[in-house]
């Protein structure tokens, strides 16, 4: 709820729903995970995500709000996790196939980490990333540095050699689509692609990617918006 640039951003109205139920909507489609869990934190201004997982019914944990790798770390030990698909709350069009694909590369390769986030090919606002329970714990246990903790992942991919990775792209890069949410515009582009849908709310990324591209207003609602680098928090 503490978004420096759309504060309450993933409690925001899309189409009837919070932008919080579409991701959990989304994420509870794809095929290949037994749970969906969505990780807060303690303060006392999340209380409303806490409610909202009720309303939703999904399964809540709340950890630390700065230490964004602990309370996944902690998370994962509750619920026992095995594997962990990371998708972030700021992603209402977050794709089930693609999370699906994404863990059958992890699966295939056998790898310790894979996300579709590295070689950025796809639209900004699809990544996904799967790890290792193990790999989690030694992140947990050895990053040191502010963003590391805050962003949960960078120390697997700044430390290549202690773990394998794998980095699935798409057919083309389609990475100049920005279709995550952090600020007004952004709200403003998803709301207007959301309509545009018309009733069809779980389309594939495809479907809205023929959507943006055949609407070329639509991109540049929130074409000016820069997306923030690890180090900005």
């Amino acid at each position: 709820m503490g978004s420096s640039r759309l504060p309450g951003k993933v409690l925001k109205d899309l189409a009837g729903e919070s932008v919080l139920a579409r991701v959990v909507h989304r994420t509870r489609q794809a095929k290949l995970l037994s749970e969906v869990v969505v990780a807060t934190s303690v303060l006392a201004s999340n209380d409303c995500l806490v409610g909202e997982c009720e309303r939703l019914r999904v399964a809540c944990f709340r950890g630390d709000e700065a230490d964004v790798l602990d309370r996944y770390y902690r998370a994962a030990q509750a619920f026992s996790a095995d594997v962990i698909v990371r998708i972030t709350a700021d992603c209402p069009l977050i794709d089930p196939a693609l999370i699906d694909s994404t863990v059958t590369a992890f699966l295939d390769n056998r790898v310790d980490y894979a996300t579709n986030a590295l070689v950025v090919t796809y639209p900004r606002g699809l990544d996904v990333e799967v790890f290792t329970s193990s790999a989690l714990k030694m992140a947990a246990e050895q990053a040191t540095a502010s963003y590391q903790r805050s962003h949960v992942t960078p120390y697997f991919y700044e430390n290549r050699d202690l773990f394998k990775i794998v980095s699935p792209t798409a057919d083309a890069d389609y990475s100049r689509h920005r279709w995550t949410l952090d600020t007004a515009e952004d709200l403003e582009m998803l709301r207007e692609v959301y309509r545009r849908l018309e009733g069809n709310l779980n389309a594939g990324w495809r479907e809205v990617l023929a959507v943006v591209e055949s609407t070329p207003e639509l991109a540049a609602i929130n074409s000016g918006v820069q997306q923030r680098s690890l180090h900005e928090g």
